[in-house]
């Protein structure tokens, strides 16, 4: 079990570590395109050197984020060898696809882009940039194929004491796939426009480059309004999905020990004693979970209680109980977050469409900080989306301590997770060094962003 318990913390930690950076990958270059796009129709030179500012900070978040994925890909055969043998024939097609075509396509024209300004047409390069971000995303897809499996497996057939795959299309065209591939995206694009919004932000503060950066403010919030509305309508659809395939996540998801039935109320603050079960403070509104769940007031909602025997019926004795805490909390931090950001999006809306933003000094510093919100979104998102359906790897298939490699020792273990820490550390320090030294250093219409590669290399090296 500590086995167990250390192979999980290591796949959180560089899981949780490797999700910071994908999200700004897939928004920033979305807005980048939309920049160069700009530029290209009007010929303005304001949108070219916000391209090419916005166009480094890219850079360096994709080179690093590629290094900490390829140390993703080794703990399936150095820590979860268990789990590989028995869902390998599934799980490894999209995984192999995301890297064969998504990756290669977004690394090939991430080069055709950073190399090509002054040997490629404009209409060429700003395909070459909405390239990109298609490579992008079709990654995205793919990788959430995989996770869509491991959260409501299909396609597949059990044989030789092996999931085995018999049915392609229905691992592509999972339900579960694309409730979540969409709330993914959408918050990837808040956190790509909320970096922009900010950093933005702290130049109009100091009154600095006022035109690439009102601009760039504007862009910014515009999508990070739209793309935080669309982050929780279609988050409201997944946890609407959840009542179906994964009930026991969703009551964990609001300390819910016991069935409501027809007017389920939902719980805004809860004290929660797992060792009894029970919630000796538990705050509650009427019917709201009910309309969460069902779009009206009357739905029953099961609880931790009744969906632990349905499940001890269905697959054996055993705890199918995930730590209801971690899950209620998770649950609203994420909601508190994404509100947070449309509120503070829809403000700086009004103030741009009013054309007061340089008069708020206080919100545009506030902004500056928000950066950090859609990454709180992001991080609680996914610990209530993996840890929620613990015992299970793969849900209803394999449990968790059943995947582990069962020749791996603790202190293999131990040492691998130290190590991927320290490089991880490492690697953050250089990515924010070199965050900041751009940022402050400013857009510079002379530089070509190709200048990246000579000073990137060597640092990530």
């Amino acid at each position: 079990m500590l086995n167990v318990f250390l192979a999980r913390w290591q796949f959180g930690i560089t899981t949780v570590y490797h999700f910071l950076f994908v999200p700004l990958t897939i928004g920033l270059i979305i807005l980048i395109a939309v920049m160069e796009s700009m530029y290209v129709a009007s010929g303005n030179d304001v949108y070219k050197r916000m391209t090419k500012f916005w166009g480094k900070l890219f850079l360096i978040n994709f080179a690093v984020g590629v290094v900490t994925g390829i140390m993703q890909e080794f703990q399936f055969g150095m820590n979860w060898s268990s789990y590989s043998r028995f869902v390998g024939d599934v799980f490894g097609p999209p995984l192999a696809i995301e890297a064969l075509a998504a990756f290669f396509l977004e690394s090939t024209f991430v080069a055709v882009w950073l190399f090509g300004w002054d040997k490629l047409s404009p209409k060429v390069h700003v395909l070459a940039a909405w390239l990109v971000a298609f490579g992008v995303s079709l990654s995205a897809v793919w990788i959430l194929a995989a996770n869509a499996f491991m959260q409501e497996p299909v396609g597949y057939v059990l044989q030789h004491g092996r999931a085995e795959m018999n049915n392609f299309w229905a691992l592509i065209s999972n339900y579960q796939l694309w409730v979540e591939f969409p709330h993914v995206w959408f918050g990837a694009l808040s956190t790509g426009a909320f970096f922009v919004t900010g950093v933005s932000a702290w130049y109009l503060v100091r009154k600095r480059d006022l035109e690439v950066f009102t601009r760039s403010f504007q862009i910014g919030v515009m999508f990070a309004l739209v793309a935080s509305v669309l982050t929780v309508v279609l988050g409201h659809e997944q946890a609407q999905h959840l009542m179906v395939a994964q009930p026991m996540k969703m009551a964990a998801s609001e300390a819910l020990w016991n069935t409501s039935a027809y007017h389920a109320p939902w719980s805004i603050f809860a004290v929660i004693d797992e060792a009894r079960q029970v919630n000796p403070v538990d705050i509650k509104i009427p019917y709201v979970l009910s309309i969460l769940a069902y779009n009206h007031p009357y739905g029953s909602v099961p609880g931790i209680h009744q969906i632990q025997a349905l499940y001890q019926s269905r697959y054996g004795p055993g705890n199918y109980i995930p730590l209801v805490w971690v899950i209620y909390w998770s649950f609203r931090v994420m909601v508190l977050a994404g509100t947070l950001m449309i509120l503070l999006a829809l403000y700086g809306v009004i103030l741009t469409l009013k054309n007061r933003i340089s008069r708020h000094t206080t919100y545009l510093k506030w902004m500056v900080f928000a950066i950090a919100l859609p990454y709180i979104g992001h991080t609680t998102g996914w610990i209530m989306t993996e840890m929620g359906r613990q015992p299970w790897v793969v849900m209803g298939l394999l449990k968790t301590n059943l995947g582990v490699s069962p020749t791996v020792t603790s202190a293999m273990v131990w040492t691998t997770l130290l190590g991927f820490s320290l490089i991880y550390l490492v690697m953050g320090l250089v990515d924010v060094y070199m965050f900041v030294h751009f940022i402050r250093k400013g857009p510079d219409l002379g530089e070509d962003p190709s200048e990246m590669d000579a000073k990137l290399t060597p640092a990530l090296s």
